[in-house]
């Protein structure tokens, strides 16, 4: 019986999410309201607040797992492998999968999601909280399981979690600039080779 009702609440929080991504990409983040967005799905307003506390929530908690997605890399990266190799290995295997979050998929919703974030103030903030969330967690990380003194372990989680934003905005710019991701992989992949040669070279003693 609890496995019906998770299965029942999984289904509830997808339709509310879907119905009203397709109305915020069809008029405007701020152009719709959650009453509207209740309406589409067939719920009431009570409802969809009980699954996302904020309207942000609506749009950003589809990006929610990539929060602690470093953390996770480095914390179940093979015995004898570094750190900072395991996060740029999986950062190139999502350039070849073309994982949304390097910024290297041309599918039209997830390229108009992707600009509608960075296009609204209040999304592009609740973006930027997922960062902070996921330097906090790679630096436990690394302090845990790598033996990073603290400091040097925010420090650390600081520079790749910037890193990866970075290079995600390089390829979602280009892909909006109309190159098709297939044209960008190679050039995307030489500039994460770059990016994470020059962080082990400053990182490389610790992580």
């Amino acid at each position: 019986m609890a496995g019906l009702r998770e299965r029942k609440k999984a289904r509830t929080h997808a339709a509310i999410s879907d119905a009203a991504i397709a109305l915020f990409l069809e008029h405007g983040f701020d152009q719709v309201s959650v009453a509207q967005v209740a309406e589409a799905a067939e719920v009431s307003k009570r409802t969809v607040f009980a699954y996302f506390p904020a309207k942000e929530d609506l749009v950003v908690h589809r990006f929610a797992d990539h929060e602690s997605e470093p953390a996770r890399v480095v914390r179940s990266r093979p015995p004898g492998v570094r750190p900072l190799a395991a996060l740029r290995d999986h950062f190139l295997a999502g350039l070849r999968d073309r994982d949304p979050v390097t910024g290297l998929n041309d599918l039209p919703q997830i390229l108009a999601l992707t600009r509608m974030i960075m296009e609204t103030p209040a999304l592009r903030t609740r973006a930027v909280t997922f960062q902070d969330g996921a330097e906090q967690a790679l630096a436990a990380a690394l302090h845990e399981t790598a033996d990073v003194p603290e400091l040097t372990a925010r420090l650390a989680a600081a520079h790749v979690v910037r890193t990866h934003w970075l290079l995600a905005m390089d390829n979602f710019d280009a892909l909006l600039g109309g190159r098709a991701a297939a044209d960008r992989h190679p050039a995307a992949v030489a500039d994460a080779e770059h990016a994470f040669a020059l962080l082990a070279d400053g990182l490389g003693t610790y992580v």
